[in-house]
């Protein structure tokens, strides 16, 4: 394993001073609702505007957005439900016995309110809504709260609107940042309190979920975009730099990697980045996440490449490998997988289906990314009679006795024949 370019060190996403900002802020709102909101909207965000999306925002959202563009979104909307409930469907309740008297299972059922987040950003992301939002509609939740920053002259993007819309959306508030989270977790006089909070943001967004955990689930905590490509010497070094430069025009924070067994691969990919780039606006966040955060890595062997491709666990693996697909059990640590070097994470990233939420800094190691199942419980269940009332009140009676538990064995023995 050799690096050619390797990425300077690598900085904390989440800082002491944002940290502390954080809980402040939940602090403040957990206190003082509406008003703390409203202060800090107008702190951070320079909106003086209510807080909850009004039913004439979302007419003339409806009435004047483009047909054209709400064709894309509409797409988007149905492709992510369509792949939401192909998984939901694999999932099934179940009751069987085990022994005589004995009848034990479980249900799937839905969280019933959901704090849906979706970031403003340098950009309209059409399909942030939709991923975060239309699973959980498909899951079955009663109520879906989704927040968004009023960073669009005034109020949300009507095209990040319309997508909340037509996702399912049951409450829509034009706030961001660590106060939109506050206010999900702990409910205002006009945000309603939820159960859940999904979906991207930045940093201090990524804060305020972990500092809420507990109070609230959360889907898991997402930070600036990577990607990986891990590719041979079948691969174009033209479509690789292309690959690299799409995530890491995400973020200046962004981790563009590229992993391969060919060095005229590697230098070529190099080559084509430093043609490509200049092309970028000067404020493209790309320049600064290759420059400081791009890798390259020589690995000599197919097999040590995949030892650093688990390694690394990360957001976004693209294969650009000739038989890519023979490779998949071999690759564990992964957000997404692309397979073959047309697979773009673009597709992924807008309308393929599969949801662009997904674990970074290396927590692929333990986790997946945002799916129908973040917004499901499954919960136990049991019924014991006759037999098996003797056969485990016998069992937890002697238990009990041992761990020294006297209530416990009571329960037990007033059940034993």
């Amino acid at each position: 394993m050799e690096y050619i370019k390797l990425a300077e060190e690598l900085e904390k996403t989440t800082s002491d001073e944002v940290e502390q900002t954080v809980k402040s802020i939940i602090s403040d709102v957990r206190s003082g609702g509406d008003a703390a909101v409203k202060v800090y909207e107008e702190k951070f965000g320079n909106s003086v505007r209510p807080v909850r999306v009004s039913e004439e925002e979302i007419d003339h959202c409806m009435k004047t957005l483009p047909d054209n563009v709400k064709v894309l979104i509409d797409r988007v909307v149905d492709r992510v439900s369509d792949f939401a409930q192909a998984q939901l469907d694999c999932l099934s309740p179940f009751e069987k016995e085990f022994g005589e008297g004995i009848r034990m299972g479980h249900r799937i059922v839905p969280v019933e309110k959901i704090g849906a987040y979706v970031p403003g950003g340098r950009f309209p992301l059409l399909s942030s809504g939709p991923m975060v939002v239309a699973p959980a509609k498909v899951a079955g939740a009663k109520r879906i709260v989704a927040c968004s920053p009023a960073n669009y002259e005034g109020g949300i993007h009507p095209a990040v609107l319309y997508g909340l819309i037509r996702s399912g959306a049951t409450d829509i508030f034009a706030i961001g940042g660590a106060q939109a989270i506050a206010a999900m977790a702990y409910g205002t006089e006009s945000i309603p309190e939820v159960d859940v909070i999904s979906g991207p943001g930045n940093r201090f967004v990524a804060e305020a979920k972990r500092q809420v955990f507990g109070k609230v689930g959360i889907d898991l905590i997402a930070g600036p975009s990577e990607v990986l490509v891990f590719a041979d010497d079948t691969a174009s070094s033209r479509k690789i730099a292309a690959d690299l430069l799409a995530q890491a025009e995400h973020d200046p924070y962004a981790r563009a990697i590229l992993v391969t067994t060919s060095r005229t691969i590697a230098e070529n990919t190099i080559k084509e980045i430093n043609e490509l780039l200049p092309n970028f606006s000067p404020s493209s966040p790309a320049h600064e996440s290759w420059a400081k955060r791009g890798e390259v890595i020589y690995a000599e062997s197919l097999e040590e490449g995949l030892e650093i491709c688990n390694d690394y666990a990360i957001e976004h693996l693209h294969l650009h490998i000739k038989n890519s697909r023979d490779l998949m059990d071999r690759l564990t640590n992964y957000g997404s997988l692309f397979i073959n070097e047309d697979s773009s994470v673009v597709f992924s990233d807008k309308v393929s289906g599969t949801n662009h939420t997904l674990p970074t800094q290396k927590a692929a190691r333990y986790s997946g990314g945002l799916w129908v199942g973040s917004y499901l419980k499954v919960i136990t269940h049991q019924e014991i009679t006759g037999e098996g009332v003797q056969f485990l009140a016998s069992h937890a009676e002697d238990q009990s006795e041992i761990e020294g538990l006297e209530g416990h064995k009571l329960s037990a023995t007033v059940r034993l024949s």
